[in-house]
């Protein structure tokens, strides 16, 4: 029995959950302690830091991000153009479109997007020690 391969699979899909669970509490909490919680670049209405996708990398998937609550986000920017027609005028602000959208990653994915995006909202809490 030591020598079964799907066993072996077995316990290591649940190193990669365990593993998972406990990045995600990590990242709750840093999240939890960056207050104000800082705007993404060129956002006018979310607050997220970028994940770094890394070997996790998907054409399929978007901008990765965490935001306040310690989620993982895909964050999608565009015009939104049924703001224009409905006011008949292009106003930056009312034009403006941005959805999040919380994603559901296999933990292996989620490990790597996780671990990435705890060591951004790090480096923000050490950048406002620092001031």
């Amino acid at each position: 029995m030591a020598g079964d391969p799907m066993l072996r699979k077995a316990q290591a899909d649940v190193v990669l959950e365990r593993t998972a669970q406990q990045l995600r509490q990590l990242l709750q909490e840093a999240c939890a302690e960056l207050d104000p919680f800082p705007p993404f670049p060129n956002a006018l209405f979310t607050n997220a830091i970028e994940c770094e996708e890394g070997v996790a990398a998907d054409v399929d998937r978007g901008c990765v991000v965490v935001c306040e609550d310690g989620e993982l986000y895909e964050l999608e920017m565009g015009i939104d153009h049924d703001a224009i027609e409905l006011t008949g005028s292009w106003d930056p602000v009312t034009a403006r479109k941005e959805t999040k959208k919380k994603l559901d990653l296999h933990p292996r994915d989620y490990i790597v997007y996780a671990y990435n995006g705890l060591v951004a909202v790090t480096e923000h809490l050490l950048e406002r020690e620092d001031t």
